[in-house]
């Protein structure tokens, strides 16, 4: 296992029996995410960065026709999806497996090398080669198909207080927004032909982006 795998199984160990509880305040802007996917009839979704399930889970329940995907670098994190899955009753909808968000092999692990909808929802902030994982989730993406992201933003139109306390939060879990996300988004895009969108959310505080694979 990578040393960002066993960090990753060290920080999240015990914290994924509370985690959906407690993130459910401040990761904003995933059910929006979720609600924009649309996926056509039998399409596939992939999550990079599945973590305990959640938003898998709420993308199948969502589009009952979709064959959904996550990969995760936490085995602990994908104990609790595979457990979230199966009480959910999506076992035979869900593939999970273990991978390194910054490069894997999609066809290996999943058995197809690319999808109709790729999302990443508050994983580029943990992910210390952010910039790897932003080109592989982009190269995930089927002709036709979209990448969607939303992640934490600089929270420019916030109070300077309120940016502090949360940076320092955030610290203790090894997140650190990523400044330049907007502008990674729009040059992978550029560099696929792709058209990319990229939008501040509540002030600043989050961030939503993507692409369309033409």
């Amino acid at each position: 296992m990578s040393a960002h795998g066993q960090l990753m199984d060290g920080v999240y160990r015990w914290q994924r029996h509370i985690y959906d509880l407690t993130r459910k305040y401040y990761l904003l802007g995933r059910d929006g995410l979720i609600a924009d996917l649309d996926p056509p009839a039998g399409a596939s979704v992939l999550e990079i960065g599945c973590g305990t399930g959640r938003n898998l889970i709420a993308v199948g329940k969502a589009w009952p026709q979709a064959q959904l995907y996550g990969v995760d670098i936490s085995d602990a994190m994908l104990d609790t999806a595979r457990g979230a899955v199966a009480k959910a009753g999506m076992g035979a909808r869900v593939t999970l497996a273990r991978g390194d968000a910054c490069g894997f092999d999609a066809d290996a692990l999943l058995g197809r090398a690319t999808f109709d909808r790729v999302f990443v929802s508050y994983a580029l902030s943990m992910i210390p080669d952010w910039e790897a994982a932003l080109h592989q989730a982009a190269a995930c993406v089927a002709p036709g198909g979209r990448l969607e992201i939303v992640d934490f933003g600089q929270q420019e139109r916030l109070p300077g207080v309120w940016k502090r306390l949360l940076s320092g939060w955030l610290a203790q879990f090894h997140v650190t927004p990523r400044r330049e996300l907007g502008h990674a988004i729009e040059a992978v895009a550029r560099n696929m032909g792709g058209v990319a969108h990229v939008r501040a959310l509540y002030r600043g505080y989050a961030l939503r982006g993507g692409m369309m694979r033409v």
